[in-house]
């Protein structure tokens, strides 16, 4: 059984719905596998946590229609129930023409949609807004509506009669408004799960709201999409393991780019930037994106594990660092002593300063090889860097969006490579593939 969660709009409580869901049917012993689509990092990791198994991200813009519908075929199957969290409204997307949206994905993978809309304010008005959802695209298949931020139940009442009187679309539940449904947010969004202490106890709570307010039986008996099996390819590489930060600082992975180091037989060593005094024996090193800037006295403090990195890495440990991984990599994240192997440094802003899709090209001085022409990326940063070397080499261009200074991202140092930009391991870009390839590399020349 799978379904697509929509809305009119963002914020509508997509997440919250999504969670609760996910987290009730888990408790009804259902396996559940959740997907997000967009670049999302944060909502993925509240859902893996819902759902007890990875999220994995569905992107038209850096994925093919096949290499999407591979990626949900291969790892829903094997789930009683799939649930797809889209982004924004139903029908947004780059496009104003379509074909990007979540009605899109939804149409793709043949998943009927839920939309959950958000009822503040409006009564009878929520019928013309189903209609118009309905006859925008009736290829879409819209499933049933949950109600969501109900004030009461007179406002609950008069929703339903209008829903029912004028649309054919089922009443899924009706999720009253409560403080208790609701979580941090900041400048890039919801906070996520790895830093909340009490987050699992937020997901049992919207569980119960859920499993209370909204017909769990009708949703399990909608219509279910086809899924179909494919297998693994067998290990390609042997003994080389990456060292990956992975703590409450530092959480923004893909879990299928994870998944193809495992598939190349990569070993994946896990280390917390907290508590570490020295990286794990590795022969490659990855740290991914994140909230460093929300840790700042506590990642300076660990002086041991910041000096052992900035040695190996002049030493010729080939490196990989995204976004919070470059600044952690700088001087200092604002005035904060960090590694101090990147000569710049890092301040953070109360804007963005890059949010949003890129598109970059190599430069002749990118270490790995195989590099595509063009890569189609993300980058999500509210911080800069300053007091950047004159000397510093890039490994992009910047084609679109920001990177590091509008015009280069990538900054190349020893086996060294960090970007604003966010990769992701598609059929285009198989940079996962490339850089296990320049570990061998820089490990047969040591």
């Amino acid at each position: 059984m799978s379904i697509y969660l929509s809305a009119a709009h963002k914020s509508s409580g997509k997440t919250i719905v999504s969670l609760g869901l996910c987290a009730a049917f888990k408790q009804q012993s259902f396996s559940v596998q959740t997907f997000k689509k967009g670049p999302d990092y944060i909502d993925s990791i509240w859902l893996s946590q819902a759902s007890g198994n990875p999220c994995y991200n569905l992107d038209f813009y850096n994925m093919s229609n096949a290499e999407i519908t591979t990626l949900y075929q291969h790892q829903s199957q094997h789930s009683d129930i799939t649930i797809i969290e889209g982004n924004k409204g139903l029908y947004d997307g780059i496009s104003p023409k379509g074909g990007d949206a979540n009605a899109d994905l939804a149409k793709l993978l043949n998943v009927g949609v839920i939309l959950v809309i958000d009822t503040s304010g409006i009564t009878r008005g929520i019928a013309p807004l189903l209609n118009g959802y309905q006859a925008f695209d009736t290829k879409v298949n819209i499933i049933g509506v949950i109600l969501n931020k109900v004030a009461g139940s007179r406002h609950q009442s008069k929703l339903i009669q209008a829903v029912e009187y004028y649309s054919d679309i089922p009443v899924l539940g009706a999720v009253r408004r409560s403080a208790e449904l609701v979580i941090d947010e900041r400048h890039l969004g919801l906070v996520p799960a790895n830093e909340m202490a009490k987050s699992q106890i937020f997901i049992d709570t919207a569980a119960k709201h859920i499993s209370e307010q909204v017909d769990l039986n009708k949703i399990i008996t909608s219509k279910a999409s086809k899924r179909l099996s494919k297998k693994l390819k067998p290990p390609l590489q042997k003994g080389i393991t990456v060292a990956v930060a992975k703590d409450r600082a530092f959480g923004f992975y893909y879990p299928d780019d994870l998944d193809k180091f495992a598939a190349l037989g990569v070993e994946i060593k896990y280390f917390d930037t907290f508590k570490a005094s020295r990286l794990p024996k590795c022969d490659g090193l990855f740290i991914g994106g994140g909230f460093p800037e929300m840790h700042l006295p506590a990642l300076s403090a660990n002086r041991t594990l910041l000096k052992d990195i900035k040695t190996q890495i002049q030493n010729g440990l080939a490196t990989y660092a995204e976004c919070a991984g470059l600044m952690y990599l700088t001087n200092s994240i604002d005035k904060y002593p960090m590694a101090r192997v990147i000569d710049a440094t890092t301040y953070t802003t109360r804007k963005p300063v890059g949010r949003g899709y890129v598109k970059l090209e190599p430069t002749s001085k990118h270490p790995w090889h195989g590099m595509p022409k063009l890569i189609y990326a993300h980058e999500f940063h509210y911080s800069k860097l300053s007091n950047i070397h004159p000397n510093t080499h890039y490994g992009f261009k910047v084609l679109r969006g920001v990177g590091v200074d509008n015009k280069f991202d990538g900054i190349i140092q020893h086996n060294l490579l960090a970007s604003y930009t966010h990769l992701r391991n598609v059929v285009g870009n198989a940079w996962v593939v490339q850089f296990v390839d320049f570990i061998k590399r820089s490990k047969n020349k040591s």
